[in-house]
Formats: C-alpha cells, sequence, structure tokens
C-alpha cells in the first residue's frame, strides 16, 4: 500500500498532517493509523482532503476519520466547519446525496439463548415486514403531498404523533427527532421519488441487524445505556432514499452557476458552494432540513416494522431505543475558534456527532454520561457502541462506520452472493437480502477492519468503546 502523500507527516501513530500548500486555507488533518490510511494509487480521499481546505470561510482543519475514503466532492469519513460571519461556505458535497443517512440502534430485553431456535422465524419475519431495494414501496404509503409535506417539516415527530412510535423515540433522537427551519416544497421530481419511500431499507450499504452484545468494554457507561452482555439488539442503518439524492443534485446544479456571482473558485466542481448567509445557501440549507426530517421519519417507520416483526415471531415488541443519530448532515453549531465561540457550519459526511458528557445538545438522562456513538461495522463482523469524549478534536465528531477500502464493482469479482451467504451462514448469521448481486457487493472483505477503525478513534480521543456487538441476523437491500 502507497502511504504517503506530498506534504504529508505523521504526528503521532493515530493521527497525519497535510501541510498547507497552493489555495489550502488551513492543513488537513487525518486520523488514522499507517494501515487505515487510503492507498492513493486507488483512492484520492487525501487529495479531497486538501480540496475541501480550500473552502472559504474553513476554520482550524479539514478533518478526515479513519474510515476516510474517496466520495463526491468531500471524501467520506470528512469532516469541516466554516465560519458564517467570515463569509463561511455550505457545500451539499459536504454532506453527500444520501441526506440525514444515520444509524439507530434498539434494545430489546432478550438474551441470545431465548432468541436462537426462534431466530430463522424472526429472520422471515422482518424479511416480509422491511421494504428494501431501490425502487418504491414501505411502511407508510403516503398518497397524498400534503402528507409528504408534514413528514418533510416534522421529522420522526410526525411520525410519532400518527401513531408511529412512542414519546421515548423522540427524546432518544438527535435534535428531538427532527430539524427546524424545514421547507417542504423541493422539487416536484424529490418529491414524487420520496412519496413511496418513507419506512424502506433501500440498498447498497443499508441494513437492518440483529445484533448481540458480546463483549463490555466500559461496564459504568453500558450500565448507563442499559447495555449487557448476552443481550439482543436491533441496529438499523438507512436514510432519506430518492428524495434527499434529488435533493443534493438539485442543489449542486444551482449553486455552480451561482459560485461566479459570489467569487468562488474550486479546486473541484464538486465542491460547489456558496455561502451560509446567502439565498442559495438558505434555499440548501432548509431544502436539506426537509430531507433530513424524511430519513428521521424513515428510520422511525423502520423501527415499527421491527417491532411487529419481533411481536409475531418471538413475543415481544418491547425494542427500545438507545439514539438514532445521522452522519451525513451540515449544521449550524457554535464552537470555540482560537478561544472565541464563533457559529459554524459544521459539515459531516460519513461522520457523527460524538457529545461529551455534560454537552447541552444531549437529552437529559445522558447528560451525565454523554452521548451514544454508533459504529456499524460490515456484515459478518462486529459493530461498537461508543462515548463521547472531553475535548475531542473535529467539532466534536467521529467515523461513522468501517469505511470501504474496495469498489463494488472489485467486491463482486472476488464473492458471489450464494457464496458469501453460505459463508455467513456457516459463521452462524442468518441473511435475508433483495438480491445476490447486492449482497456480494457488500461483502465483509471490501470494508476496513472496524476494530481497528474504533481503536484508532479511541487514541486519537475522539470517543470511547463502550460494547462490541456481533451481528446474528441480517436484512439487506
Amino acid at each position: 500500500m502507497t502511504t504517503t502523500v506530498p506534504g504529508l507527516t505523521r504526528e503521532s501513530p493515530w493521527r497525519w498532517r497535510i501541510e498547507r500548500t497552493g489555495a489550502m486555507r488551513v492543513p488537513g488533518i487525518v486520523f488514522a493509523s499507517r494501515e487505515l490510511l487510503p492507498d492513493i494509487a486507488g483512492d484520492h480521499a487525501l487529495d479531497q482532503v486538501a480540496n475541501v481546505a480550500t473552502l472559504p470561510g474553513i476554520v482550524t482543519a479539514s478533518y478526515a476519520m479513519p474510515d476516510v475514503h474517496w466520495g463526491y466532492g468531500f471524501p467520506i469519513g470528512g469532516v469541516a466547519a466554516t465560519d458564517v460571519a467570515a463569509g463561511g461556505v455550505v457545500s451539499p458535497g459536504g454532506v453527500g446525496f444520501d441526506i440525514s443517512c444515520g444509524v439507530r440502534l434498539l434494545l430489546t430485553p432478550l438474551e441470545r439463548r431465548d432468541l436462537a431456535p426462534r431466530l430463522p422465524a424472526l429472520m422471515d419475519e422482518l424479511d416480509r415486514s422491511v421494504p428494501k431495494g431501490m425502487g418504491p414501496g414501505a411502511v407508510w404509503d403516503l398518497t397524498a403531498d400534503r402528507d409528504l409535506a408534514r413528514v418533510l417539516t416534522g421529522g420522526a415527530v410526525h411520525a410519532v404523533a400518527r401513531g408511529f412510535g412512542v414519546a421515548r423515540d423522540l427524546e432518544r433522537c438527535e435534535d428531538g427527532g427532527l430539524l427546524a427551519d424545514a421547507d417542504p416544497h423541493v422539487s416536484d421530481r424529490a418529491l414524487a421519488r420520496g412519496l413511496h419511500q418513507v419506512g424502506s431499507l433501500g440498498s447498497g450499504n443499508h441494513f437492518l441487524e440483529v445484533q448481540v452484545v458480546d463483549r463490555v468494554l466500559d461496564a459504568e457507561v453500558a450500565a448507563a445505556y442499559d447495555l449487557h452482555e448476552g443481550q439482543v439488539c436491533v441496529m438499523i442503518h438507512s436514510g432519506s432514499r430518492g428524495l434527499g439524492h434529488q435533493v443534493c443534485t438539485d442543489h449542486v446544479r444551482l449553486m455552480e452557476p451561482a459560485m461566479a456571482h459570489y467569487g468562488i473558485e474550486v479546486p473541484d466542481r464538486q465542491l460547489a458552494c456558496v455561502p451560509v448567509r446567502s439565498p442559495e445557501g438558505a434555499a440548501y440549507l432548509a431544502a436539506m432540513a426537509a430531507a433530513a426530517n424524511f430519513g428521521r421519519a424513515n428510520r422511525q417507520l423502520l423501527s415499527v416494522a421491527a417491532r411487529r416483526a419481533f411481536a409475531r415471531a418471538v413475543g415481544t415488541d418491547r425494542l427500545d431505543l438507545l439514539y438514532d443519530v445521522s452522519h451525513n448532515l451540515a449544521k449550524l453549531e457554535r464552537h470555540l475558534v482560537d478561544g472565541t465561540p464563533r457559529e459554524l457550519c459544521v459539515h459531516r459526511k460519513g461522520a457523527t456527532r460524538a457529545l461529551p458528557a455534560g454537552h447541552p445538545g444531549l437529552p437529559a438522562d445522558l447528560a451525565a454520561v454523554g452521548q451514544p456513538v454508533l459504529v456499524p461495522g460490515s456484515m459478518g463482523t462486529a459493530s461498537y457502541v461508543l462515548v463521547g469524549e472531553p475535548g475531542g478534536e473535529a467539532f466534536h465528531s467521529t467515523c461513522h462506520g468501517a469505511g470501504r477500502r474496495m469498489s463494488r464493482t472489485a467486491a463482486r469479482k472476488q464473492v458471489t452472493g450464494q457464496a458469501l451467504r453460505r459463508q455467513l451462514a456457516g459463521a452462524g448469521i442468518e441473511v435475508r437480502a433483495g438480491s445476490g448481486r447486492g449482497l456480494a457487493e457488500e461483502a465483509p472483505f471490501a470494508y476496513k477492519d472496524v476494530d481497528a477503525v474504533v481503536e484508532t478513534v479511541e487514541r486519537a480521543g475522539l470517543a470511547r468503546r463502550v460494547a462490541r456487538l456481533r451481528p446474528v441476523g441480517v436484512v439487506k437491500g
């Protein structure tokens, strides 16, 4: 693997620096062990880190998490913040196409031994109950644009108000389950794509997994989270589906010609951006919030589907939400910059917030311990629950998963879906997938080692490991 690029210097075993050159306004900071650095022969993520550092108004550094890999404009695993009052910009490439894609973890009262004899039946029920794949099909099929508009402004809050879930779900959602100031007047194409997808898994790396806690690494925090070894959990990874993709597409097209008006030049057209305080910037943030609310409602409906499946297959619908957090957003937040509080537009693309104990953004019952940070691994490997650390860099951010190291095409060349299904079954993992092709694309070897990723996160002081979870059943798009 090629592990050096011009200007890249190693500051510690867990941290690298890309020195300022050319149009870079800040340095690049990459949290990674040597083994986790992208292979620059085939992955241009580190070039993207440097390109992001040229954005107007960027402060402190252009950051990359240990799961970093090549994305659209920004690398996936990239974090960057711009100073709003100093002409800081917002870039759809810093959020990505799957706006508010995120993860939630539901805790059950079941132990692994309770589930084992009923697992095949449960997976069959989940397979029937959870819509998946690229096309339409949803738990909640909205038949009128008026209903969809309420989802876009109300998010998970509206879903719960309509009977999909309970009030406690909202208490454990980032932002209480909705982003304010959303504008539901997104394009007709975006509305059409979202109308029949609220409560659907989608395809690609999205999943619903039945997992078991196989190791507790921080007993005190695990107890506060109601996690214990042997416990059955459900992890859901999905986002804003076609609606979010269309919102991103629409606003990239609007911003590309607008940059000249603001005198903005970028080294990569995929970094199209405008000042946060501009009509185009305000329009994007309002549409992004609407798509984010769709994503929050989507995961809420998937939780309802999981509860119904558990009730039918194993006799309990008690799946209590530990936390729901997004990893594709741009948010206006206040942070210290050179000792001065500033309003920043924080882009997290394939990165998640990791709030420490005492942070005002936490639910009251988590304030004493800190935010649960959910880091899914690849199919067939571990996932982790971590907790935010005080003084964490990158504006209280951390990784969002293991991170791809191989393209989907390359993965399909190495294994078939049928062969992978047999391998996973041999490891005691029940798989239900929409297609063999999609299954092969998500093979575990296509991803980085999640154990190494979360170790780096902890060593770098971004978040601390609390518990490791292993899959016993997987539903894939």
